[in-house]
C-alpha cells in the first residue's frame, strides 16, 4: 500500500488506514484526517516538507513525518 508522502500533487485518494500509536495517531484523526476520509494533495514544498492537502473542505498542511503514517487506497 501507498503512503501520503509518496502520493504526487493532484492526486485524490482515500484514507485506509493510520499507523503510528499514542499521541501521533490521536493528532492525525484530530486534524479530521479518518479512515474513508479523501485527500486532495494540492502541493508539495520544494524540499518535500510539508506537504499540502485539502481535506473535509479546508486546507491542512502536515509532515512528511506524519504522512507516512497515513495508508491509502
Amino acid at each position: 500500500m501507498k503512503t501520503l508522502k509518496e502520493i504526487q500533487p493532484g492526486a485524490t485518494v482515500s484514507v485506509a488506514k493510520i499507523h503510528g500509536g499514542g499521541a501521533l495517531k490521536r493528532r492525525i484523526m484530530d486534524m479530521g484526517i479518518t479512515k474513508g476520509t479523501e485527500l486532495f494533495v494540492r502541493k508539495i514544498a520544494p524540499l518535500g516538507d510539508p506537504i499540502e492537502i485539502q481535506v473535509r473542505g479546508y486546507e491542512l498542511s502536515i509532515r512528511k513525518v506524519e504522512a507516512e503514517n497515513i495508508e491509502l487506497i
